[in-house]
């Protein structure tokens, strides 16, 4: 897999740290040049010098700093994203908005900006990292399942347009991963629960999977990778669980 995207661009969204670090590692490894861009200037400098690729400093939330980031390249992974978690009645609207903003808004300003480029070419690859939660609901969650949910409609449609001219457009849709975002909810639910952080992992966080461990950000930049690759011509508009088996039950 070390060449197989040789001479490819791609723009990995929340490229600092997480799934979005891991992506840029892969993609990097398989031939292709990064552009990282994430709201973290710093970190996003450190993931571009270590995969030999360029940083972009950017908050999604604003159009403005979407506009100034690359609009020709072969792959786009639209990675960034956040939680916040609150029961509905006190769920803060500007916190929702924001999400959506964050998770949904500035995807679908992302393919549209780089889908002309990409029809140019007759190539495109687009890999939304959704969740498991772009297709299950959990309490307490409600603006990141809406935006998850969002998120796989929209790509569906990007690969329905995208197919005559050569682009493919996917989900992929982990579980939880070992990420900073997962493991600050792993503190909490212990404190929550009175239990180890082991026990939140197998008993709270992976109680609907059969395989009761963490996926790690290198499985998910695998999957990534794979979707990028000439093998994957014809996987479009699909949605690739990797949930350790949750969607399943």
């Amino acid at each position: 897999m070390t060449s197989e995207l040789s001479g490819r661009t791609a723009l990995v969204t929340g490229g600092a740290s997480g799934i979005g670090l891991a992506c840029v590692r892969a993609l990097a490894a398989a031939g292709a040049k990064v552009h990282v861009a994430d709201i973290d200037a710093a970190g996003a400098e450190r993931a571009a010098a270590e995969s030999g690729g360029w940083a972009h400093a950017a908050d999604l939330t604003d159009p403005a700093a979407i506009e100034a980031l690359p609009a020709d390249v072969d792959i786009l992974v639209n990675n960034a994203g956040i939680q916040y978690v609150a029961a509905l009645p006190d769920f803060p609207p500007e916190r929702f908005r924001m999400i959506q903003d964050l998770m949904v808004t500035a995807p679908f300003l992302l393919i549209r900006r780089v889908l002309p480029a990409m029809y140019t070419a007759g190539w495109g690859r687009i890999v939304n990292i959704s969740s498991v939660h772009g297709v299950r609901a959990s309490p307490y969650k409600a603006a990141y399942v809406a935006a998850k949910h969002a998120l796989e409609g929209l790509s569906k449609v990007s690969a329905l347009e995208g197919a005559e001219h050569g682009v493919t457009s996917n989900c992929v849709s982990p579980g939880y991963v070992r990420t900073p975002l997962v493991d600050g909810q792993l503190d909490a639910q212990a404190a929550e629960h009175g239990i180890s952080r082991d026990d939140v992992v197998g008993q709270v966080l992976m109680r609907h999977a059969a395989i009761k461990r963490l996926i790690e950000p290198a499985d998910v930049a695998s999957l990534v990778v794979w979707l990028c690759g000439p093998h994957a011509d014809h996987v479009t508009g699909a949605s690739l669980p990797l949930d350790g088996g949750w969607t399943a039950a």
